[in-house]
């Protein structure tokens, strides 16, 4: 035998001990792998493996979206800290707005209207400036393209009850069904709902500061009244109105109702009187 040759039991034994180093690395390799964290290694399916599933009559769930489920929002709706407050029950209405300085509020009533109120509307953006629209919501059921007309040029509209009843003949079922309908229709037709309210007639009871308050309204009268609705003349709508200037001092006016066109009349000249006076036209904010 030739140095280089090896004994043939001394090769069986080593082939054995190669065999079982082979062995030990794999498992301990294989170990190794079940400790470190990752993802599960999952095989690629066998051919005619999705035929035998389905002839077994189990189905594949479908795969998850991990991004839909991370776009999921936690809570449903607004953070309570951003809903805003309700304001108190008051005892009386609100008559003037002292708070805006030398500033007026012109108001109108009884709305929309497609004989008026366009052009009071044109006659406000002819001058810049922005009013409040006490609206009826059987009105705004018939026309909500001028209410939507109304909110666009950025004025602020506002509760005037359904049908325009005399509050205190109501019981405080009807007088919540009149002024929550009216919210309704005005949230649904632009998109937010009204946080003032006033009483038809200027006729107020508990019942209804309490019911406004609990839909987030404020109850707001007036200082001077016009008389419009009793067409009393332009000239003495005008009159009315600049005698009774001042500050913080709420103007009421009609936009519908009956015949309103002294009341348009009136508004193109008082309006240029009262900004050259020196007051400014201004809404309240809330």
């Amino acid at each position: 035998m030739k140095k280089d040759q090896m004994i043939p039991g001394r090769r069986a034994v080593l082939r054995v001990a190669a065999c079982l180093g082979a062995a030990l690395v794999a498992r301990m390799f294989t170990a190794g792998q079940a400790q470190t964290p990752g993802p599960p290694v999952v095989p690629a399916p066998q051919a005619g493996a999705k035929e035998a599933v389905e002839a077994a009559g189990a189905k594949a769930s479908p795969p998850l979206k991990p991004s839909a489920y991370r776009l999921q929002p936690m809570t449903e709706g607004p953070p309570l800290g951003l809903r805003r407050a309700l304001p108190p029950v008051r005892k009386k209405p609100i008559l003037n707005l002292p708070e805006l300085g030398r500033s007026m509020v012109l108001t109108f009533d009884d709305g929309p209207d497609p004989r008026y109120t366009p052009s009071i509307l044109r006659t406000l953006r002819t001058y810049d400036v922005r009013a409040m629209f006490f609206v009826c919501g059987g009105q705004v059921e018939e026309y909500p393209d001028l209410l939507r007309a109304i909110a666009d040029d950025g004025h602020v509209v506002c509760n005037h009850t359904w049908t325009h009843p005399l509050v205190p003949s109501l019981r405080p079922s009807a007088i919540r069904k009149e002024l929550g309908r009216t919210c309704d229709v005005i949230e649904k037709t632009v998109g937010t709902a009204p946080l003032w309210y006033r009483a038809p007639y200027g006729a107020w009871n508990k019942h209804s500061f309490e019911i406004g308050a609990e839909l987030g309204m404020e109850p707001l009268a007036w200082t001077v009244d016009t008389l419009d609705w009793n067409t009393p003349g332009t000239k003495s709508i005008v009159d009315k109105v600049l005698d009774g200037a001042g500050p913080g001092v709420v103007v009421l006016s009609h936009d519908a109702g009956g015949n309103r066109s002294q009341s348009v009349a009136a508004l193109r000249t008082y309006l240029p009187k009262l900004l050259k006076s020196g007051y400014r036209i201004a809404v309240p904010h809330r």
